[in-house]
């Protein structure tokens, strides 16, 4: 098991839970926030490999602050409804990815490193 962190930040518990339960075994913590404030926190405590966060709870400003904040960690955005639109705006903030919320496959695949990410999609 790797000594890495993952955390989430996201607005239906169903996707925080099933997210954790798909990068549990892979990483030394998976944490859920309850807050943008919270996830910064803990961010700033556990230096985390990836962040995912949920765009119904934080606004575009947040991940452009977490980005400028953990440049090293890996921002993944998502968001019931994501669109190019939307990922292109993401991006432009500095997060890494952006997937609608229903692609828990393409969410694993952005937030983990590529083998890690094809283990994790296989499962």
């Amino acid at each position: 098991m790797q000594q890495t962190h993952v955390l989430l930040l996201q607005s239906d518990p169903n996707v925080a839970q099933t997210l954790v339960s798909s990068l549990t075994n892979s990483f030394h913590g998976v944490h859920v926030a309850k807050s943008v404030e919270e996830l910064r926190h803990a961010a700033a405590k556990h230096q985390p490999f990836a962040i995912i966060v949920d765009l119904e709870t934080a606004s575009l400003g947040d991940v452009e602050l977490l980005k400028q904040e953990f440049r090293h960690t890996r921002i993944v955005c998502n968001h019931r409804v994501a669109d190019e639109e939307m990922w292109t705006r993401t991006l432009n903030v500095g997060a890494d990815d952006c997937c609608p919320t229903s692609d828990m496959r393409g969410i694993l695949s952005a937030a983990v490193p590529d083998a890690m990410a094809r283990a994790l999609v296989a499962a």
